[in-house]
């Protein structure tokens, strides 16, 4: 049986109902589907201002009978995360969770910088993803995640904010061979590239839709339907993605 992960982002969840809403309904979306899910992905974005109150509000609303693992982005606050939404002692350093099977491995790494908008891997998170790296037989497929993609969309409003010194994740990657793509989210669109020479796939956005340059000089679209991604990785490790919008 293939691997099947869903995968969602930057839902925002602020005090209004609008960005509680559109979580609400990818969410039963996912609860409605006939089969389980392997693995729900959220990678950031997931409270708009990094409140506790907010993040009470996430718990609620990315409530799911499949598995969930969530990192941060650069609207969320690593002490309030922690202490609300995860239910750990609050502690300033970077978020970085794995979710193991002996069929698949997730890791996602905080790719956040406190107060900042753009993106970088610490140290110590690079040196954990290559422990849990290390601690991954060959055979079973690996995934890395993290908010902020490592390489340019051609978006003039992300590109910017990206996630810098991606060359030291390319480096912790090289001669993995089970390692199979990265998950990102930030861009607010559906899109696919590659980095160190495997697929990266982002996560449209759930709250927003952030136009391309030839597509007008709207910022933002606010009427999309809120959107998601299905990773597929079949018994040869090969990945499928598949785009859905939530209507």
């Amino acid at each position: 049986m293939p691997v099947v992960i869903a995968h969602v982002s930057d839902i925002h969840i602020d005090a209004g109902p609008r960005a509680i809403e559109r979580t609400r309904r990818v969410f039963d979306h996912l609860d409605a589907l006939p089969a389980d899910l392997d693995l729900v992905v959220l990678t950031g974005d997931v409270a708009d201002h990094g409140l506790d109150s907010e993040y009470e509000t996430v718990r609620e609303a990315t409530a799911t009978r499949h598995p969930l693992l969530v990192c941060p982005g650069n609207h969320d606050d690593r002490e309030a995360f922690r202490r609300t939404l995860l239910g750990v002692p609050p502690s300033a350093g970077p978020i970085d969770q794995v979710h193991r099977t002996d069929r698949f491995v997730v890791a996602l790494c905080d790719s956040s910088i406190p107060r900042q908008d753009d993106g970088y891997l610490a140290d110590t998170t690079l040196e954990w993803l290559t422990t849990e790296l290390d601690a991954t037989p060959d055979g079973v497929p690996f995934l890395i995640g993290f908010h902020h993609p490592p390489v340019d969309l051609h978006t003039p409003f992300v590109d910017p904010i990206r996630q810098f010194g991606e060359e030291r994740l390319a480096k912790a990657v090289a001669g993995r061979p089970n390692v199979v793509a990265f998950l990102a989210g930030h861009a607010h669109t559906a899109a696919a590239t590659r980095f160190a020479g495997l697929p990266l796939l982002v996560a449209p956005g759930v709250v927003s839709t952030v136009p391309l340059p030839w597509e007008g000089e709207r910022a933002v679209h606010l009427d999309q339907p809120p959107s998601l991604a299905f990773h597929v990785i079949d018994d040869r490790h090969r990945i499928t993605t598949h785009y859905r919008s939530v209507v």
